[in-house]
């Protein structure tokens, strides 16, 4: 598993409309028991729910958990602050939105790049 503080390092994020919370967990190295405890805490956390009651979550769901993984292991908030923080839309949660999703757009950039240089 990641360091705590490596949130850089972490995969990128498919192109998948859908993910399971098993597949979330792995992607923001978070276990899936504190995936479901954000969700009680941070009301801006609410995935999709489908038969038998289980989680799917989209892309922005899985933006958002970095957020807050980035929030409470790399910049040392408590539970609180950082719900605080998500709600007040700092400057700060977006700049950790601009770094989980900008190495993807340059991937993506990359690939269709290839595509038009073939």
């Amino acid at each position: 598993m990641l360091e705590a503080s490596n949130n850089s390092e972490l995969p990128t994020i498919p192109g998948k409309r859908y993910f399971t919370i098993g597949e979330v967990s792995e992607l923001c190295a978070v276990k899936p028991h504190v995936l479901r405890y954000w969700e009680q805490e941070f009301p801006q956390l609410s995935p999709v729910k489908r038969r038998g009651n289980r989680r799917y979550y989209q892309h922005q769901d899985v933006i958002l958990i970095r957020q807050i993984r980035a929030l409470l292991y790399e910049e040392g908030y408590t539970i609180g602050g950082a719900r605080l923080q998500m709600e007040t839309g700092s400057d700060k949660v977006n700049s950790v939105q601009l770094q989980q999703v900008l190495p993807q757009v340059i991937a993506e950039l990359e690939g269709v790049l290839v595509l038009l240089d073939s």
